[in-house]
């Protein structure tokens, strides 16, 4: 492209391109200011390299910084996160089809199970009082969620959620599934978002916990809703990292688990840091 260019400026004249590697020549002034035995504005002067494209200036934020000293390494070290592999859990759905949960339960890899109750405006999922009954005749502590879907009435899936859950049924504070964005403005979504929540939080009488994956937190819910619980997802060895850094209670770290009891692959996450089952329990809890 840059030589059809070039090329093109030599046909029409205008302007003078100087040699690669041979300089410029030189001319000698006139009085008047213009070139030579021309009147009105002088020639400008072009190199070989003007013509070809000049990359953009770096944001500050991206230009090179000073290394860090010492102390401030092993202060970004302290603050990584860590999984502690001995308090793990489940969360449920029709995919899983019928499950076996004495067996789950005998298999002593569970310590929370969240079972999905509703989605949307009006889908309440069919198999969420099996799994919830059964759950809970198991000896397992129980929650639910709801997957939310951000071009659905905000009161219609307050509704659907709050008809199926029942307080005195489940254990864990109630979970929010956030995956979503839709096509609406980012503050428009996030204002909805919001009035879910408090909607949720009002009923149940604490903050839900927020589902979502690392990105789509980082992306959207960073800054305005920072300061919730949170599970977070990533099928990765390494621990997610938020780009605010704020800690979060639980790692969804595998789609594929497998556990006694249940056919399918199953949704395995464990609990953060010194989180622990406590964390996640309703404030009502006395069972």
């Amino acid at each position: 492209m840059k030589h059809y260019l070039l090329l093109v400026l030599l046909l029409f004249g205008g302007i003078n391109v100087c040699p690669v590697f041979g300089g410029c020549p030189s001319a000698s002034p006139d009085p008047s200011g213009s070139a030579p035995g021309k009147k009105g504005k002088a020639k400008k002067v072009v190199t070989y390299d003007d013509l070809l494209p000049q990359p953009d200036e770096l944001p500050a934020s991206l230009t090179p910084q000073a290394p860090l000293d010492n102390d401030l390494v092993i202060a970004a070290q302290e603050v990584m996160h860590s999984p502690n592999q001995q308090l793990q859990g489940i969360d449920v759905s029709h995919y899983q089809g019928r499950i076996d949960w004495r067996a789950v339960a005998r298999s002593g890899e569970v310590s929370y199970v969240y079972i999905k109750a509703t989605e949307g405006e009006k889908l309440v999922d069919d198999t969420y009082r099996q799994n919830l009954l059964g759950a809970r005749r198991a000896g397992l502590r129980v929650g639910a969620y709801h997957f939310y879907r951000p071009k659905a009435s905000v009161s219609l899936q307050f509704q659907n959620f709050a008809q199926t859950v029942n307080i005195s049924e489940v254990d864990l504070i109630p979970i929010i599934d956030i995956e979503s964005r839709g096509r609406d403005p980012l503050p428009i979504f996030q204002r909805k978002l919001k009035q879910f929540i408090d909607k949720v939080e009002h009923h149940y009488g604490v903050r839900p916990i927020l589902y979502t994956s690392r990105d789509f937190y980082n992306k959207y819910l960073s800054g305005p809703f920072t300061n919730y619980k949170y599970m977070i997802a990533r099928y990765h060895p390494d621990v997610p990292q938020l780009c605010d850094n704020a800690a979060f209670v639980m790692w969804q770290y595998s789609a594929t688990g497998s556990l006694p009891g249940i056919r399918h692959h199953v949704d395995r996450s464990c609990f953060m840091d010194t989180y622990s089952l406590s964390d996640i329990l309703l404030p009502t809890y006395e069972r």
